[in-house]
């Protein structure tokens, strides 16, 4: 409804999610990737900056730990998405990640 606020809803049919807000290094961080409105999503692909980081997931979520500054850029995702439509193979919006480093206490 135009008199609804907020935020609006993505108009992907596939969702790159980063599931920490603070991301320090060493920490285990889970990028999940997920069809609009839990459409069931196969075959993910993940990528950081524009490089594949291998075959094909059988789960949705790509775990990077430990979280370490080469980790630092744009992630995104890609699968094979079915929803009440015709199947599609679908691209994410990217995500940055940024790693945070904190120095030795004095």
């Amino acid at each position: 409804s135009p008199d609804v606020t907020g935020p609006s809803c993505p108009t992907e049919s596939l969702v790159l999610q980063l599931l920490a807000q603070v991301l320090l290094e060493g920490d285990t961080v889970t990028l999940r990737c997920r069809g609009w409105q839990d459409a069931t999503v196969t075959g993910v692909w993940s990528y950081h900056a524009d490089k594949d980081l291998g075959t094909p997931l059988c789960e949705t979520n790509l775990s990077l730990s430990p979280l370490q500054l080469h980790h630092n850029g744009c992630f995104h995702c890609r699968g094979w998405v079915s929803s009440g439509t015709s199947p599609c193979w679908e691209k994410s919006v990217p995500v940055t990640v940024t790693v945070t480093v904190y120095g030795d206490c004095e």
